[in-house]
This record gives C-alpha cells, sequence and structure tokens, in this order.
C-alpha cells in the first residue's frame, strides 16, 4: 500500500484495515484555503486535458465512486467534473436494480453505460454493488461473491486492454460523520428530500460493510486497475484529492491534440469569399 498525492493507493494483493486510515486526515493541508492555488492549477490543466481526450477519440475513462451513505459521491462529481465540458462527460447512478436488469448478468447494466471513446463518465456506485450490499445482506455467498470478484477483475482488464481506463475512487468516512450528516438532512428543510428511511437501516450493517469493502480492496485492486482511498470527512480535501486522482490520469494518457487536416484549407477560398460578401451586406 502507497501513499501518492496524499491518496491511499491500493495495488495488487494490498490489505488494509479501514480502521488505519483516519476519514478527517488531510495530508499537508490544514484547510480549504490551502489548496486554493493548487486547485486552480488543477482545473487548468483538467481543461486543457478533457478536449484533448474527446477530439482523439481514441481512449475513454472511467471513474468508479463507492462510498458508504452520505460520502459525497454525488457532491464530488459535480464539485469535480463541472469543470469540463459536460458534452463530453456522462454520469450514471446505480440503484436497485430494474426488473429488465435483472433478467441480465449482474455487469450487463454497468457495460451498458461504459464511456464511448473521447468521453469520460462517472458512475455513482457501479457494479460493485453487486459484491458489497448483496454480500452484507446475504443474497449472494461468500464463494459467489469471491468469484464475482475474478470475474470484475476480468472485466476490467477486457476494458483496459481496449482503451478504456478504469479509475476506482472509495469514499471514506467515518459513522460519526454519517450520523451528523443524516441528522442534518431531518433538521434543514430544505435537505428533506436527501434523507431515506433505508440509511438509517443500513447504519446496523457499517461493521460488516466495512469488512466487505476491505474484501474489495484485497481482491479487485490490481497494478493497472488500482483502488484510491480518499478520506472524505472534510469535504474540501475530498474535491482536491479527487481532482488530484483525475488530472494524474488524464496525464497519464498523454494525450495530445489530433493531427492537422492539411486537405480542410482547400475550403477556406470559398468561405473568406462569403465571408466578404456577408461583411459588405452588413455595412
Amino acid at each position: 500500500m502507497s501513499k501518492s498525492k496524499e491518496n491511499w493507493v491500493l495495488a495488487s494483493g494490498d490489505s488494509i484495515s479501514l480502521k488505519d486510515i483516519d476519514p478527517q486526515d488531510t495530508g499537508k493541508y490544514k484547510n480549504r484555503e490551502d489548496t486554493q492555488a493548487e486547485r486552480e492549477q488543477l482545473s487548468a490543466i483538467f481543461e486543457d486535458l478533457q478536449p484533448k481526450l474527446f477530439a482523439s477519440k481514441k481512449k475513454s475513462i472511467l471513474f468508479v465512486f463507492q462510498g458508504m451513505d452520505c460520502s459525497g459521491k454525488d457532491g464530488v462529481i459535480n464539485k469535480v467534473f463541472s469543470i469540463c465540458n459536460p458534452a463530453g462527460i456522462d454520469v450514471y447512478s446505480f440503484k436497485a436494480p430494474t426488473p429488465d436488469e435483472l433478467n441480465h448478468d449482474y455487469l450487463w447494466r454497468a457495460h451498458q453505460h461504459v464511456p464511448g471513446y473521447g468521453y469520460l463518465a462517472a458512475f455513482n456506485r457501479s457494479y460493485y454493488e453487486d459484491v458489497l450490499i448483496t454480500r452484507v445482506h446475504g443474497q449472494v455467498s461468500d464463494k459467489k461473491a469471491k468469484q464475482r470478484f475474478k470475474q470484475i477483475n476480468q472485466f476490467e482488464k477486457m476494458l483496459e486492454q481496449n482503451n478504456v481506463r478504469v479509475v476506482k475512487i472509495f469514499l471514506h468516512i467515518s459513522k460519526q460523520f454519517q450520523l451528523e450528516k443524516l441528522i442534518d438532512r431531518i433538521e434543514k428543510p430544505h435537505k428533506n428530500w436527501k434523507f431515506d428511511e433505508s440509511d438509517l437501516h443500513e447504519r446496523q450493517y457499517w461493521e460488516k460493510y466495512q469488512e466487505c469493502y476491505e474484501d474489495v480492496f484485497k481482491h479487485c485492486a490490481t497494478e493497472k486497475n488500482p483502488w484510491h482511498i480518499v478520506p472524505a470527512d472534510h469535504r474540501w480535501y475530498r474535491d482536491l484529492a479527487v481532482l488530484q486522482i483525475v488530472v494524474n490520469t488524464l496525464e497519464e494518457l498523454d494525450l495530445s491534440n489530433p493531427s492537422p487536416i492539411p486537405a480542410l484549407k482547400e475550403h477556406l477560398s470559398d468561405m473568406y469569399a462569403e465571408l466578404e460578401k456577408i461583411k459588405k451586406n452588413n455595412e
């Protein structure tokens, strides 16, 4: 297990206990103001690289976000990816499977939303729910879950071999932080719509979820597709850490603008002539 730019990175064979990672960790930063210069720099790089990815139409990136309820998956996707051109990103939230989805293998619904070449995609929850909530509630056995670990690794390897980078991010919060957020959703009327009774029910399984996540990290972290563990009790740090991961990933793709197309210049003389006519008519 290693740390890269303040983020825990779990590669092949790494084992962790989430209790050993402080959800309130903010690395070298003391507060939001400490991050401003770096956020501005990273945002500028993001704005420069995303159009190159879109124009090349050769590669794509899938960002998988997992975390306990209230970990801020929606929030960080909104904060970080609002920087880029919305035409080049798709966001998909995985809810309870529909009857049609249940009539297929568990990876079917995810594969439909894998980004096309040139695009970014962000999954709010993902196919990992099929080895998390299903396992916590006994819908799949431990044996079945371990079988699915192998299938998921093969799925991600296939995507990687076909120029789809898979970046997996776990937003790590404390049990206290989650409870405070749930209370906030009840106390503030304008946030009532965010509250779901099932969130209280799922809190009863907190320790089991932690164990299942640790098993996912152990079996589904590879050298090509590691897991990034982001301490997320402080939203400002969470946003910076995810932005770092996004920009690092784009830089690793070694993107550049597509080659010029000299033949296009053949159109210029007619276009300039038409432009001159328009200008004269407007005088």
